[in-house]
């Protein structure tokens, strides 16, 4: 059985800066792209929403309203009316590049120190409690990985990946911390300005932390998944860099 399955969004979407109407409308299209919300799956209340994000009821139904220009939502008339969930939206490059040019090298590097922590924590543990059941999951995304064919697919496998250590450690905060995380990341981790990157680096890196867990080597499991962020986060602060410097 997949754990994950029994953690709802609401549990993270608590927004560290309150009424933002396009930060809620971020959140949500990100959760729908982890898969936390899949197409055609009617959303909380309003009321319900508006308190899972921390936010006013009025900054609420305008992110909806966003939501439903973009094609994110429809909203259904009559009893049993509401908001459901449409096909998951792409992000388009210029956007991510100015999401990522907005960020601060501190910001990055702040965002790379928790990630590496959350991340090692849970895969050492992760060897420790991980059954077989979990271990096969790890096997789900790692293929998933491998057979991506758009960034959007190749970042859904790699966040799901991470997920599932989580799941796999048994640490009801450490999930919750990691999805926070990779919302927060959204498509940055897999953004290039010289096209698709190449994922046999990072599945390589998978399977390895995959097969750490499976062998309960904690402290290599740990190490493993403390390396692979950092070597991506690494590689967007460089990639920040260029961006900056081509301003110049």
């Amino acid at each position: 059985m997949n754990e994950l399955k029994n953690v709802r969004p609401a549990n993270f979407m608590r927004l560290r800066q309150e009424g933002r109407t396009e930060e809620v409308a971020r959140r949500l299209i990100e959760l729908v792209e982890l898969g936390l919300f899949s197409e055609g799956e009617q959303l909380p209340s309003e009321s319900d929403l508006a308190t899972q994000f921390g936010v006013a009821t009025v900054t609420l139904r305008d992110a909806l309203a966003s939501l439903r220009e973009r094609g994110v939502i429809e909203t259904r008339r009559g009893r049993n009316g509401g908001s459901f969930i449409c096909a998951p939206p792409g992000t388009n490059d210029d956007a991510l590049f100015a999401q990522l040019k907005a960020m601060s090298a501190l910001e990055l590097r702040d965002l790379c120190d928790e990630h590496v922590a959350i991340s090692g924590a849970a895969a050492r543990l992760a060897a420790q409690r991980s059954s077989a059941q979990h271990h096969a999951r790890l096997d789900v995304y790692i293929d998933a990985l491998r057979q991506a064919s758009s960034r959007q697919e190749q970042r859904r496998a790699d966040a799901r990946f991470h997920l599932e250590v989580a799941v796999a450690a048994q640490s009801v905060r450490l999930t919750h911390a990691e999805m926070n995380l990779q919302a927060e990341l959204g498509e940055l981790l897999w953004l290039s300005p010289d096209g698709p990157l190449a994922a046999d680096g990072p599945v390589l890196e998978h399977r390895a932390i995959a097969d750490a867990i499976v062998a309960t080597d904690a402290n290599l499991a740990g190490a493993l998944a403390e390396a692979h962020v950092t070597r991506g986060i690494k590689r967007l602060i460089n990639l920040r860099l260029q961006l900056v410097g081509a301003e110049i």
